[in-house]
């Protein structure tokens, strides 16, 4: 993230800010007792840990991440209510993941001061809401998500878009010999994707006119800028900070009115479309927006909210987790290998005759793939065939499980509560579990939980083992598990099998883990330069 995000360019303002109250409670209280810390963390007189966050917040996911790994339950907590400031816990206990999202579920809502942040951008939508609002919405897309004919669209869909756009991309990126940024590859990719699938709207950014500068593409700036821009409020310990910008007009919120001004624009011309495409009787009835157009009980800035929702969900995880995925792998030519190798077996296994893509049935099998995409964003069978097919399965798996897409959550306790792990929680505090941190904990996950491993997904005669939610919170758990579960892992399982069945991948983005950039969901800094190669045992 850039240092224009970050509060620690504005620190002499925020000691300029906080000065006078600082002094009035250095006479007020004297000076503070220092209390000895779990988290090892030095507290300073009346400020208490507030440096410590100040000073990390450029690198929050990480320096937390560390945190809770010395705390002995797990969790860190801070209370800086005392100066107008936030008050919340951080935890990577999967006993108090689980009391958050589910056992004690209506103590823990977006709450307010979640909402205000982020409805200028996602309005009220699925993603943004409590209460009756969320829960209609959840309904509806419920209902919607458990149709096979939405699962076969899915597939079709992604198969079209493989077909006709990706693979014919990387094969001219292999014939020129250039580098080519996969990550933005991929976010195109979920976009086209995401916007035919939920609102019959093909914006073609794949497409080599696509890839040039025109509305669309200023969209996808405008909707990266704006997570950015989001997440910066969030970090901030001044929960105000933020507001007293926008209303001087000042960097960074001066751009997010910009970049808001460019989603809102995009998604009230496919409203709008929709509307008159609907009245005309031209619309397609089978697509979310459709469905939810038709009721005839939702203004428009209402489905505006529903465009912008699932363009977050279908475009930045699935995006997400396969930039994380296909980095991994390429640093493991055996993983690469072995899927390579169970991708030819479901083929030779099913009698399939479509080179180009797969069935909904053959990804179902790929379960290997399917694990190392979830370790990859983690971190950093009575036959053979259905054995190996389960390894695809875990590869997915294992690549979230060290990068997860979304790698912190968020809820306000709605009254004062105690952790399982005997952490308290105050009312109206930020209760964060961090999946990020969880994927680097050896209690959970074993010494080499800092590796890319997808056998750890794997029993002894190779058949895929879940995990819990709560130790896996990577589709969260609960009443707000994700619903496009199965549907992300259709479309990661899609392009990791078509693209590994040809190609092999080489970063050349120098040695060691590119950076983090820690958005609403984990995005890769600099993007991820590809060199693409075809394989030697390519079908084609």
């Amino acid at each position: 993230m850039g240092t224009e995000l970050s509060l620690t360019s504005s620190v002499p303002l925020l000691l300029l800010l906080l000065f006078p109250l600082l002094c009035f409670l250095c006479l007020r209280h004297g000076s503070t007792r220092k209390q000895p810390r779990a988290d090892g963390l030095k507290a300073y007189p009346i400020v208490g840990i507030l440096p410590h966050f100040v000073r990390n917040q450029h690198r929050l996911l990480e320096w937390s991440a560390g945190v809770v790994a010395r705390c002995p339950t797990h969790t860190m907590s801070f209370n800086f209510k005392g100066f107008g400031l936030i008050a919340g816990a951080i935890t990577g206990n999967p006993a108090n993941v689980e009391h958050i999202v589910k056992t004690n579920f209506q103590n823990y809502s977006k709450g307010e001061y979640v909402v205000s942040v982020m409805e200028d951008f996602l309005g009220h939508g699925i993603f943004n809401s409590d209460g009756d609002q969320w829960l209609w919405q959840r309904k509806a897309a419920s209902y919607e998500f458990n149709k096979r004919s939405l699962r076969n669209f899915v597939v079709d869909t992604v198969r079209s878009e493989v077909v006709d756009r990706l693979l014919p991309l990387l094969t001219r990126a292999e014939r020129d010999g250039g580098t080519l940024d996969v990550q933005d590859v991929l976010e195109r990719f979920a976009f086209d994707n995401v916007c035919c699938v939920a609102f019959d709207e093909d914006p073609a950014c794949l497409t080599e006119e696509g890839m040039g500068t025109n509305a669309r593409t200023e969209f996808l700036r405008a909707f990266n800028d704006a997570q950015n821009i989001l997440m910066a409020r969030f970090m901030s310990p001044v929960e105000w900070a933020w507001r007293a910008k926008r209303l001087l007009d000042l960097e960074p919120e001066r751009r997010m009115r910009e970049a808001l001004a460019t989603i809102h624009g995009y998604a009230d011309r496919i409203v709008r479309e929709r509307r008159e495409r609907g009245a005309a009787g031209l619309a397609r009835k089978d697509d979310f927006l459709s469905r939810f157009a038709a009721t005839g009980e939702h203004s428009n800035e209402s489905l505006r909210d529903v465009v912008t929702n699932f363009v977050l969900a279908g475009r930045d995880t699935t995006s997400s987790a396969l930039t994380w995925f296909f980095w991994l792998v390429s640093g493991q030519p055996d993983v690469e290998d072995r899927i390579a190798r169970e991708i030819r077996a479901v083929r030779a296994s099913s009698g399939s005759t479509d080179a180009a893509a797969f069935s909904f049935d053959e990804l179902r099998e790929m379960h290997y793939l399917h694990a190392a995409i979830t370790e990859a964003m983690r971190l950093y069978p009575p036959d053979r065939i259905v054995r190996e097919m389960h390894y695809l399965h875990a590869a997915i798996t294992e690549a979230m499980r060290l990068y997860p897409p979304v790698a912190m959550d968020s809820h306000c306790c709605q009254n004062d509560d105690v952790l399982p792990d005997g952490t308290f929680v105050g009312k109206g505090w930020q209760v964060t579990y961090s999946a990020y941190a969880m994927a680097r904990l050896e209690e959970l996950w074993g010494a080499d939980c800092e590796e890319f491993r997808p056998e750890r997904w794997l029993d002894e005669d190779g058949v895929f083992r879940p995990e819990s939610p709560f130790k896996y919170p990577v589709f969260h758990g609960g009443p707000r598990m994700c619903l496009g579960k199965e549907m992300a892992y259709i479309q990661m399982k899609s392009i990791a099998a078509c693209v590994f069945e040809r190609f092999s991948f080489r970063f050349v983005g120098g040695e060691g883990r590119p950076g983090l950039v820690f958005s609403v969901t984990l995005r890769m800094e600099g993007g991820l330069p590809m060199r693409v190669k075809k394989r030697r045992d390519s079908v084609c």
